[in-house]
Parts: C-alpha cells; sequence; structure tokens
C-alpha cells in the first residue's frame, strides 16, 4: 500500500514506525530482522507466532501508519501547498527505512523532516533510526538531502492534551464514584533496565508525560508501568510490568484501571495483544476491571494537533 507521491514536492516528511508483519509467513523473516539476521529459536517463533494468532493473524501497524501518513499530507499541503510531501519508513519491515531514503533522493528531494512515531527518546530505539536514516542519506546521496529529525515529543502540548481527553473519557464511562478510585497506568515499551545507568532520558520520559496528563486532569490516582518486559541474557528490563502493577494493586483492593499506552501511537500487537487480550485475562482472574484508552492511530485531532504541529515548526525554523 504505497503512498502516491507528490510529484512537484521538494521538502518531505519521513515518518518511521518499527514495522510488522504482513502475514504468517512473514513472522520468520520480520524476527530475524528484528534479531539482526539471527534467526530466533523455534520456541521463540513459536511463541510470536500465537501473539499474532491471538490478535486475528495480522497487525495492523503498518496500515495504520500509512493511514498517519496520508492524513498528515492533507494537512501539511493544505497548509504549505505541493511542495511537501509525507512518506513511510520501516524498521523491520517494508517499505524499510533506507528503501524510503533512496527513493526521496531518486526524486529530487532537497530537505526531509524525518520522526519517528514514538514519543520518547532513547538511545535504544529512536537512536537507532536516525543512524540508519543518516547512513542511508549517505550511500544514496552523498549528504545532499538537508536532514532535520524531530527526536522527543513526549511533553508537546498537543499529545498531552490528546491524552488527557482519552483518560477523562474513560473514567467519565466508570462513572464518578468508581473514577474517584480508579488507578490510571501509563505505559510504555520497556527496555533494558541499564538505560538508568547510562542516563538515557527514556525512564524518565515515561514519567514527565505521565506526571503532566495527570497534573491537567488533576488525577487522584496514578502511576506507571512497562509492557512487554523481557529478558537479554538473564538482563534485566525496565519496570515494574503492567501486570504486576494490577495484582499488586488488586491485592490491596483496587477494582477498576485505565491504561494509558502513551509510549506508542497505533494499534499493533503491543495494544492488541497486551491489553486486550493478554491483561483483559488476567482482568477476569482478578476480577477487576480493565480499560484502556484509544490509541491516535489516524484521529484528525492527533494529526493536526500534534504530528502537523511537529512538522510546521520544524518547516518555519530559519536556516
Amino acid at each position: 500500500m504505497p503512498l502516491r507521491p507528490a510529484t512537484t514536492a521538494t521538502g518531505a516528511v519521513l515518518l518511521m514506525a518499527y514495522g510488522s508483519p504482513r502475514d504468517q509467513a512473514d513472522i520468520l523473516p520480520y524476527y530475524t530482522h528484528m534479531r539482526g539476521g539471527r534467526t530466533p529459536t523455534a520456541e521463540a517463533l513459536a511463541e510470536l507466532e500465537s501473539r499474532y494468532a491471538a490478535i486475528g493473524g495480522h497487525s495492523p501497524l503498518t496500515e495504520i501508519t500509512i493511514a498517519q501518513a496520508e492524513a498528515l499530507r492533507a494537512v501539511l499541503q493544505a497548509e504549505h501547498g505541493d511542495s511537501w510531501d509525507v512518506v513511510v519508513g520501516m524498521k523491520h519491515n517494508h517499505p524499510f527505512l533506507e528503501e524510503a531514503v533512496a527513493d526521496l533522493q531518486a526524486r529530487g528531494i532537497e530537505r526531509v523532516i524525518a520522526m519517528v512515531l514514538a514519543p520518547h527518546y532513547s538511545a535504544m530505539s529512536v537512536a537507532g533510526y536516525v543512524q540508519r536514516v543518516r547512513a542511508a542519506a549517505q550511500e544514496h546521496g552523498g549528504g545532499s538531502i538537508r536532514m532535520d529529525f524531530i527526536e522527543d515529543w513526549h511533553l508537546h502540548q498537543g499529545y498531552v492534551a490528546w491524552l488527557a481527553r482519552q483518560v477523562r473519557a474513560q473514567l467519565d464511562a466508570l462513572g464518578s464514584a468508581r473514577a474517584a478510585e480508579a488507578l490510571v497506568v501509563f505505559t510504555a515499551h520497556s527496555l533494558p533496565a541499564k538505560l538508568r545507568q547510562m542516563g538515557d532520558p527514556y525512564p524518565d520520559q515515561l514519567g514527565e508525560t505521565a506526571a503532566a496528563v495527570a497534573a491537567s486532569l488533576n488525577l487522584p490516582n496514578w502511576t506507571t508501568g512497562w509492557q512487554s518486559v523481557a529478558q537479554s541474557a538473564g538482563e534485566p528490563w525496565l519496570g515494574p510490568e503492567l501486570l504486576e502493577v494490577v495484582r499488586q494493586e488488586a491485592g490491596r483492593g483496587r477494582r477498576d484501571f485505565v491504561v494509558c499506552a502513551c509510549g506508542f501511537v497505533a494499534d499493533h500487537l503491543e495494544i492488541l495483544f497486551d491489553l486486550d487480550h493478554e491483561a483483559k485475562e488476567e482482568a477476569g482472574r482478578l476480577q477487576v476491571t480493565i480499560v484502556r484508552t484509544k490509541m491516535p492511530n489516524s484521529d484528525p485531532e492527533f494529526v493536526r494537533e500534534v504530528l502537523f504541529d511537529l512538522v510546521d515548526r520544524e518547516i518555519r525554523k530559519p536556516d
């Protein structure tokens, strides 16, 4: 589902996302690419395949990213004309980041504003995208394209306001009495815990986003948690895990939980499996209620108030 290029554009926004397998047959090459070319064990592959099977066999991340790009393009061209285009590059499947950069170079694009569709910065996440895009620009154009990067937008005013509206909607749906006692848990994808020793801003940025949303709503009960907590050769990852938070609070008598997955901007495996499948099963076992806020996806308010605003500010910066 490639985007139709705007042939008169001299500038382009490169929206970058993690990527997802297209179908069952694509899971192995996708997983292998995630692992830097190392083939996963049969057990690890089967575990990932079972997760995709639980959400219907397919993650809509690529389609959603393309929809976000189409929506951003419409707003961008309404404000700046046909001089700006929007393209998509994926980290682990087609269209790869390198393919997107090569295409931009072939089209004669002079300036690129690149943004990862993840609001929190880490040397283990966003920095990897930036490095690959810079390397591809050197390879395909000798660095002739001007590259500007939006690397961190976890406290963007529009994003905080958008999240606050979604949390408010879920609390209102619970009713005033239950909402007063509900715990709001803000989550992001876990990464190795050594980030803290490295001085990486990622763990603190999740807390900063959560605190900003909580302050805007005057939330009485909120905390942070992590999704997709893993182990790397026995190395600990950032915690506490979301379900650990729920279990501990349920043991103290908490009955209602609102999850705001503010580290993600699309419905994909970490939402459709972690929250809609795994967390719901655990909620049934614990006899508690877990609801989640809706994801931004290509919501017009999110596209205009967050994505467009971020890009527009870059476009308008003096050279």
